[in-house]
C-alpha cells in the first residue's frame, strides 16, 4: 500500500551469513551455465591445480554478468559474495542468502563485513569480493582501496584473482541492450599461495592485485576484432563521455545511434563496430580510444579542483536504503560538494528539521555512481553504516561521473597532505 509506514530498522550487518545452500547449487550452476552458453565463455584456470578452500578470490567488476560467470570459475566449490543491499532489497533478503551473500554498503568501513569475511575462512569456506565495488564506466579497470592488501594479509588463505573479459562490452552500465555478439572469457588465478602471502608485503601485494585485476575492454575488443553491430551502441555514452573533447563544453554531449555530438559547437564522432570513435571523415585523434577521453576528463576536473573552481551545490531528490526491505522517500533535499568534502542537507523520515550529514574526502575513496537507477536517472550515493542515500538531480550541472573523478581525487590530495605531515 502507497501509504504504508516504512520498515526503518537497520540491515543486521552482524548476522553470519549461511553457506550457499546445497540444495540450490546444482540449479544456481546450470542456470549459469545457459546464460553464458550462447557467449561461449571460456575459463582459464592458471595454477589453481589442487587449490582447495579456504580461499578469497577477488574480481574484475563490469556488469552484472560478473555473478552469472564467477559461481562457473570456482566450480565444484560453493563461494560466498559480498554484494550490496541493493540486490538484497530487489531479489529478497532470504533468497540472496540462502545464495551465500554478505551484505553490505559501498565505500564504507565496516568492521562486521570483516568480522563475517573472517568466519567464512574459519569455516573452510571461499569468498568472492569484487573490490572496484562499482561497474565499469568505460570498460577500464579502477584504482583499488589499498585495505584489500591488509585484508588479504589478515585472512592468511590464499589470494586468487579472477579477471573477466567481455561482461562490459556486452552490456555497458550506460546502455544494458546485450551486445549477442561478444563472448566472454574468465581466467581465474592463485597469486599467492598461503606461505607466499605470508612473506610478501602489503604494498606488494597490493601491485600483484592491481596487475592480475587490470583491464581494458576496449582495447581487447580492437585487437580481437569483435565487431558489436547494434546500430545504437553509442546512446547512453555521453553519461561517462559528459565533455565535449572541440570545444570543452560540459553537459551539452548528446548521442543517437552509432553517433557522439556536442550541443555547442556541433562537432560529432561515430563509435565504430569495433569501439572506437572516429570522425564523420573516419579519422581518428587523441579521444578516438574511449578511456583516453574519460582519463582526459579526470585530469580536467582534478585542474578545475586545483584552482579552487570546482563546487557542487543543488536541489537533489532523495531516497534511503536502510535494510534490505524498502526504499524510503525523503523528498527534496541540497548536494554540496566541495574541498571540504560531501554535505546532505535533508529532512529524515518522520523529522521535522533539517539535518547535515558530512563526509570529509579522507574517509571516501570513491562515490558511487548510477546511470540510470532502476529507470530513474543518474544518481550517486552516499552511505553510513545503517543507511544509504540514492540522490537524484534536480538541477543542471550534475554528473555522476564528474562528482566521482573529484570525489577520488579530494582523496587524493587529503592522503598526500597527511603522508607530508607525518
Amino acid at each position: 500500500m502507497k501509504n504504508k509506514k516504512p520498515v526503518l530498522t537497520p540491515f543486521d550487518r552482524y548476522r553470519v551469513p549461511p553457506k550457499q545452500n546445497l540444495f540450490f547449487m546444482p540449479a544456481i550452476w546450470l542456470l549459469c551455465k545457459v546464460i553464458t552458453a550462447r557467449s561461449k565463455l571460456r575459463i582459464n584456470r592458471v595454477n589453481m591445480k589442487g587449490l582447495k578452500p579456504p580461499f578469497l578470490v577477488l574480481g574484475t567488476h563490469h556488469a552484472f554478468m560478473d555473478f552469472i560467470v564467477s559461481p562457473l570459475t570456482v566450480f565444484p566449490y560453493r563461494a560466498n559474495y559480498v554484494s550490496e543491499l541493493e540486490g538484497f532489497e530487489n531479489y529478497g533478503e532470504w533468497l540472496y542468502r540462502q545464495a551465500g551473500c554478505l551484505g553490505t554498503r559501498k565505500f564504507v568501513n565496516d568492521i562486521a563485513l570483516i568480522k563475517n569475511i573472517k568466519k567464512v575462512m574459519e569455516r573452510k569456506g571461499i569468498l568472492v569480493l569484487y573490490p572496484e565495488a562499482r561497474y565499469a564506466n568505460v570498460g577500464t579497470s579502477s584504482a583499488l582501496p589499498e585495505s584489500v592488501g591488509k585484508l588479504a594479509k589478515y585472512l592468511d588463505v590464499p589470494l586468487v584473482t579472477l579477471n573477466m573479459r567481455g561482461n562490459y562490452l556486452q552490456s555497458p552500465i550506460w546502455n544494458l541492450t546485450k551486445r549477442k555478439e561478444v563472448l566472454l572469457d574468465a581466467t581465474i588465478t592463485q597469486i599467492y599461495s598461503r606461505e607466499e602471502l605470508k612473506k610478501a608485503s602489503v604494498d606488494e601485494i597490493n601491485a600483484k592485485i592491481a596487475e592480475f585485476l587490470s583491464y581494458d575492454e576496449y582495447a581487447y575488443q580492437f585487437q580481437t576484432k569483435i565487431a558489436v553491430t547494434y546500430p545504437k551502441r553509442a546512446e547512453g555514452i555521453e553519461m561517462p563521455l559528459y565533455r565535449c573533447p572541440d570545444c570543452g563544453a560540459e553537459f551539452e554531449m548528446h548521442t543517437s545511434g552509432a553517433e557522439i555530438s556536442c550541443g555547442k559547437c556541433g562537432e560529432k564522432r561515430i563509435m565504430t563496430e569495433y569501439g572506437r570513435m572516429v570522425r564523420p571523415d573516419g579519422s581518428e585523434d587523441g579521444f578516438s580510444h574511449i578511456p583516453d577521453w574519460y582519463e582526459w576528463e579526470r585530469e580536467c576536473v582534478k585542474k578545475e579542483i586545483d584552482s579552487g573552481a570546482y563546487g557542487l551545490d543543488m536541489r537533489v531528490k532523495i531516497e534511503s536504503l536502510p535494510n534490505a526491505v524498502n526504499f524510503i522517500d525523503l523528498g527534496y533535499g541540497r548536494l554540496i560538494h566541495n574541498e571540504d568534502g560531501f554535505k546532505l542537507i535533508f529532512k529524515d523520515y518522520g523529522d521535522k528539521e533539517e539535518k547535515t550529514l558530512s563526509f570529509v574526502p579522507l574517509t571516501m575513496t570513491s562515490i558511487h555512481t548510477e546511470y540510470d537507477y532502476r529507470g530513474k536517472g543518474q544518481c550517486v550515493t552516499l552511505s553510513t553504516l545503517d543507511n544509504t542515500y540514492f540522490i537524484y538531480p534536480l538541477e543542471k550541472g550534475f554528473n555522476a561521473t564528474k562528482i566521482q573523478f573529484a570525489a577520488e581525487y579530494l582523496y587524493e590530495k587529503c592522503k598526500s597532505r597527511l603522508v607530508i605531515s607525518k
